[in-house]
């Protein structure tokens, strides 16, 4: 039997963190760690270790939990930061980019991070330039392997919904079905699609650095399944 794949979980409160927590459950092929400001919410039959401690301390976390791959799943939303454009800056791109550095300094081969649906350098959209220059800074670093994780539309069980995001959420599965060609990477998917994708980019082994949009979210989510 082939030595289990440690995955190191950066944002493990979040709805993706949350999804791959509840993936693992009951998996002998890979050993979840996950690093948090706080104590992670676990699903029953969960058999994992949890590393609290500050950002700041994030660094000597990653280093300990000795992984073969570091999944950053960490995000928050202008709404949740009172529309503050900096405090979101400092989650989306300056935390991801300390993790990333992180992973890097501690001989982490493999760094995912799950980013956004068209992030653009050039746009006009603060969220989106910020996912784009986040992405940039991270294939700088150096990383043996770099993979890039951009869903459109999040489905999943939230904590918090606006009513906006709950009608976006019923129609998304129809809209889904009018774009096609170009448009099929805006098709929203799943949190429980996402959390097996990461599973199975976590066991691949070419280097290089990989973008994953709809259809490659699919074909990993095939290969992580049970």
């Amino acid at each position: 039997m082939s030595k289990p794949v440690r995955i190191a979980l950066v944002g493990a409160t979040g709805l993706v963190g949350q999804a791959l927590i509840r993936a693992a459950v009951g998996r002998s092929d890979i050993r979840l760690v996950a690093i948090a400001r706080r104590e992670v919410p676990l699903p029953p039959g969960a058999r994992m270790e949890v590393l609290v401690a500050e950002p700041k301390g994030w660094g000597d976390a990653i280093a300990a939990a000795n992984a073969d791959a570091v999944v950053c799943a960490l995000g928050t939303t202008i709404r949740r930061v009172g529309g503050d454009q900096q405090a979101f800056r400092a989650v989306d791109h300056d935390l991801v980019l300390a993790v990333g550095r992180a992973a890097k300094t501690a001989g982490v081969r493999q760094f995912i991070v799950v980013s956004s649906v068209a992030p653009y350098l050039s746009t006009k959209n603060f969220y989106l330039r910020t996912k784009g220059e986040v992405e940039q800074a991270l294939a700088k670093l150096g990383l043996t392997r770099l993979d890039i994780i951009r869903p459109g539309l999040l489905r999943g069980q939230r904590g918090e919904r606006r009513p906006a995001e709950k009608l976006a959420m019923f129609a998304a599965p129809l809209a889904d079905l009018v774009l096609h060609g170009g448009y099929r990477k805006y098709r929203s998917v799943r949190d429980s699609v996402v959390a097996r994708a990461l599973i199975g980019l976590a066991k691949e082994k070419p280097a290089g650095r990989f973008v994953h949009e709809y259809d490659a979210i699919q074909r990993a989510a095939r290969k992580g399944g049970d």
